[in-house]
């Protein structure tokens, strides 16, 4: 699969980029459940690799072939 997510590159709350796996509240709500991608928590800020949110993409793909995930 083609990158999502520049694997070189951090993102934090407020890129747009993350718009793309959901909105501020939707991954504050993840991160709370311990869902969605993986991150690190540096005092108040958040932050998402790139590599992580494309091994999290990755992982919720549905193969609609044979109706489960790959």
């Amino acid at each position: 699969m083609q990158n999502l997510f520049d694997t070189n590159r951090n993102y934090v709350l407020g890129d747009a980029e993350l718009d793309l796996i959901g909105e501020r509240d939707k991954l504050a709500q993840w991160r709370h459940k311990g869902q969605g991608p993986a991150f690190y928590r540096l005092g108040r800020k958040i932050i998402y690799r790139g590599a992580d949110l494309n091994t999290w993409a990755e992982s919720s793909r549905v193969d609609p072939a044979n109706g489960k995930r790959d």
